[in-house]
Formats: structure tokens, sequence, C-alpha cells
């Protein structure tokens, strides 16, 4: 995906599925099960068993779906994930060298960022959009809205305690989408390996997102 596409693709689908996994098999099952109730953009977080293999194996495996990485922290690993066909990447914090990177391969780069500081320098070294995280702490959707005045030009895609309760209002708020996590994979269910039941709140949240 270009950086071109990334923005009226986040704008469309509007949620990001984000999976860290203990082992490679159970990363391969929670991407499956959000895949299933229509969750078009995955993230697998890099520090996640074997992240490469399991980019590559649902690059193969779920070929309408984005596939991207998530928690990248040096260039090196970003390098790695885009050898395995990443499609996105989403970094923790603000680091120059990954933006310039992944400019240079023109893969969508998502660095995370809290002050107004930190956004306007990830976006001005040409970040695809910026990650607000953990936007929870931050005050949610009413810090989302007062960033609008001032910022209200770059894109917005709060992480951390976005639950089906607080997505709409974060979107409201000028968010052009949210990542979760938590929320999509429940302790319990992922314990019982109940994924129908992942599924189903993958669904519920895709529908209170639609316009």
């Amino acid at each position: 995906m270009t950086q071109i596409c990334w923005l009226k693709t986040v704008r469309h689908h509007r949620a990001i599925g984000m999976i860290r996994a203990s082992e490679l098999a159970l990363g391969f099952r929670m991407a499956e099960a959000i895949a299933q109730a229509g969750m078009m953009l995955i993230e697998i977080a890099w520090n996640s068993d074997q992240a490469a293999t399991l980019v590559t194996q649902l690059r193969e495996a779920l070929p309408d779906c984005q596939i991207g990485v998530g928690t990248i922290m040096t260039v090196d690993q970003l390098r790695v994930a885009i050898a395995a066909g990443a499609q996105f990447c989403f970094c923790p914090h603000v680091n120059l060298d990954i933006i310039q990177a992944a400019v240079a391969n023109d893969i969508p780069i998502i660095p995370g960022a809290l002050s107004p500081t930190e956004i306007v320098t990830a976006w001005q070294a040409g970040a695809s959009s910026v990650k607000i995280f953990p936007v929870a702490t931050m005050g949610g959707s009413q810090y989302i809205q007062s960033l609008q005045g001032p910022l209200g030009h770059i894109p917005l895609i709060p992480t951390g305690g976005v639950t089906l309760e607080n997505a709409v209002a974060l979107i409201e708020a000028g968010a052009v989408g949210v990542g979760l996590s938590s929320y999509l994979f429940p302790k319990g269910a992922l314990q019982a390996g109940d994924w129908p039941a992942i599924t189903r709140r993958t669904e519920q949240l895709l529908q209170q997102l639609q316009p």
C-alpha cells in the first residue's frame, strides 16, 4: 500500500486490529477471527512470536486484508518487516530515521506521539498519519477534539484504551481511524479459544463505526 492510498483506506475502514501474540499459531488464529468479521487492516506487533513469519503467512492466507506491523523500534526491524511483506508500519514513538526509511520505501508510517510538538515533528518528517498513544490516559475523545483547532490538518489514529464504547466518539472528535487490541481480544476468550466470540465483538465494532 502506498502512502497516498493509506489515508483513503483508513478513512473507509476506520479500524485497525492490533495483534500481539506469544505464539505464532495464536497470532494466526487471532487474525483469522477478526478478518472473518470484516476487519481489513491488521497490525502484527513486532514483539509477537515470529512476527515476520506471521506477516508472510497472513499476506498469503488473507489476501483481501492489509497486513502491517507495529512496535517497530529500529530501521533494521522495519527493513525485515518490509521484506516479510508488511504493508504499513506503526511505531510507539517518533524516530526520524524510521520515518525517513519508510518514506524511501513508500510504505505508510504511523509513529506514536502525545504532545503537539511530537505530532507536528512526526508529520513534518513525512509520517502518513500519527498514532496518539495512549489516548485513554490523555482524556480520550476530548484530547483528540482539543487538537483539532491547531492540528486539524494532521490525520490522527488514537490507540491505547479504545473500546466499542469510545470508538465512535473518537471518530466524531476528528480521528481518521482507531486502533484496538485488548478490546477485540479479551483474555477469557483467548484462553478458551472462543474465536466466534472475538469475531462477534469485531463485527459489533465495525457496525458501530459505519457512517
